[in-house]
C-alpha cells in the first residue's frame, strides 16, 4: 500500500467536545485534511514540542526520546494506519541499526514522539478517504475552527451505535475492547455503560 505523507498544520480547541483538541493534518501534496481528536494532555505535549519549549522535566514523550537514545534505536516514520468505528490507530516505526520494528500507538502518542525525533508521518489512501475533508483552494485558509468542529463530529458514529445496545452487549464489547488494547474505545464504551446506571 502506497503511503500518503502528512504534515502539521494546526492545532486547536474544540469548542463542541471540552477538554479536547483537534489535531488538523493536510496531505503534503494534496488539498485534503485529516482532523484528529485528541486529549488536551497530548494536545499538550506535540505542542510543547512544535513551540520548542523545554519543560523544567521530561515529559512521557521525551522520556521515550531519552530511553531510544540510551538503547540505541530510533523511530522512522509514524503511520495513521487504520480508522475502525471512528477510532484512529497508528504505528511507530522504530530501528534498531539491524532490524526494524512497529509499536502499535494512539495517533496523539506516536505524532508527539515522532516530532520529537522529526521524522514523517504518514497515512493510508483509505484513511484519507474516509476521514479527509477536501478543501477547495478558496477554502485554503479556512478557519481552522470550522475544521475542528468537522472533525468533532465525524466520530459520533461509533457513540451512537452505543446507544442501541444492552448492558450486557457494551460489557461484551468493553471485555474484548480492553483485551485487544484498545483503550479509546474502551473509554467510549465504559462512558456509555456509565450513563446507564
Amino acid at each position: 500500500m502506497e503511503k500518503i505523507k502528512l504534515e502539521i498544520l494546526g492545532l486547536s480547541p474544540s469548542q463542541s467536545q471540552s477538554g479536547s483538541f483537534a489535531l488538523v493534518l493536510g496531505e503534503e501534496y494534496g488539498n485534503r485534511r485529516l482532523p484528529i481528536i485528541i486529549g488536551m494532555f497530548e494536545a499538550q505535549a506535540i505542542a510543547i514540542e512544535i513551540e520548542k519549549i523545554v519543560p523544567n522535566r521530561p515529559m512521557t514523550h521525551d522520556l521515550f526520546k531519552q530511553f531510544a537514545e540510551k538503547f540505541k534505536f530510533t523511530v522512522r516514520e509514524i503511520v495513521i494506519s487504520d480508522l475502525r468505528e471512528g477510532i484512529f490507530f497508528a504505528r511507530v516505526v522504530c530501528f534498531d541499526g539491524v532490524r526494524e520494528t512497529v509499536v502499535d500507538a494512539r495517533p496523539s502518542d506516536a505524532i508527539a514522539i515522532g516530532i520529537r525525533f522529526n521524522v514523517p508521518i504518514f497515512t493510508y489512501e483509505a484513511v484519507l478517504s474516509e476521514a479527509g475533508i477536501t478543501t477547495s483552494p478558496a477554502e485554503e485558509d479556512e478557519d481552522q475552527q470550522e475544521l475542528v468542529e468537522k472533525a468533532t463530529r465525524q466520530p459520533r458514529a461509533f457513540g451512537e451505535q452505543l446507544k442501541d445496545m444492552t448492558v450486557d452487549e457494551l460489557q461484551k464489547m468493553l471485555d474484548e475492547a480492553l483485551g485487544n488494547e484498545e483503550y479509546e474505545r474502551a473509554a467510549k464504551i465504559r462512558d456509555e455503560i456509565s450513563k446507564r446506571n
